[in-house]
Formats: structure tokens, C-alpha cells, sequence
């Protein structure tokens, strides 16, 4: 019999800034409507450089698009702050931001933030982790 493997608390943390890292390498929202029938100009390597308007972008997998929306989908679980909150570090906001939009110390941020990324551990893993399993056990000699 196989068991699946438990997610644990540093599972989720990557799994949220990868998927914020998978959201900026989506292609930008347009705004349907005009469209334009003529070709893209063929520009040589040296002219694309000199416009600011370039942005080069790596393009996101379709694996890393799926586990951008499994992600996404565990922030239902999560109170509006909380989203906010976890989405925020995901991008690697640093702490002193974060603290001062939500108008509390930096302490109190960092363990609210915790305590999100916690619930959304104990949902995925179907039940609340026992103490007894993260202390390492001591074998009698």
C-alpha cells in the first residue's frame, strides 16, 4: 500500500512563490476589440534592444500554468487578508511593507502569515498534524 505523501509547511511556500513567478511569465491581458491585419515588422537583433517597449519574457510551461492554478485555488480557504497576506510574501514583498499596510508589527505579520500558509497545510493533508510526529523519536539503547 502506498501513502501519499504528506505536504509539509516549506511544500506550500515554494509552491506560492513559484506560482507567483508562473503569473508574471503569463502573457499580458489585452483588451479585445482592434485588431490589426498587418505583419510584425521583422526588426534585426541590434534595432529591438534600443525600444523600451521590449520586454523579453521566458514563457510559462503548461505544467507550471496547472500548478498555478491548483495554487490558486487553495486561497479559498483563506480569509481576504489572508490572501492578500500569503500573495504579498509569495512575491517576496519584504516584511516591512507588508507590516505597515496592515498596520501591525513586523512579529505579528510574519506569524499571521504562518498561520495562513498552516491552514492551507492542514487542508491539503486532510487532518491537523500531531506533535508527537515532528519531535524526533529517541531509540533506547
Amino acid at each position: 500500500m502506498t501513502s501519499t505523501p504528506l505536504w509539509t509547511f516549506d511544500d506550500v511556500e515554494h509552491r506560492f512563490h513559484e506560482a507567483a513567478a508562473t503569473s508574471c511569465r503569463l502573457p499580458p491581458a489585452r483588451v479585445a476589440g482592434y485588431v490589426t491585419l498587418w505583419p510584425e515588422i521583422a526588426r534585426q537583433s541590434w534595432e529591438g534592444y534600443a525600444d523600451d517597449l521590449t520586454v523579453l519574457r521566458i514563457p510559462a510551461t503548461p505544467a507550471a500554468v496547472d500548478r498555478l492554478a491548483e495554487t490558486t485555488q487553495w486561497l479559498q480557504w483563506l480569509s481576504v487578508e489572508q490572501r492578500k497576506l500569503v500573495w504579498a510574501r509569495a512575491r517576496y514583498v519584504p516584511w516591512r511593507v507588508i507590516a505597515a499596510q496592515l498596520g501591525v508589527p513586523r512579529q505579528t505579520a510574519w506569524r499571521r502569515w504562518r498561520h495562513a500558509l498552516t491552514l492551507i497545510v492542514v487542508q491539503l493533508n486532510g487532518r491537523p498534524p500531531r506533535i508527537a510526529e515532528t519531535i524526533p523519536q529517541r531509540h533506547a539503547t
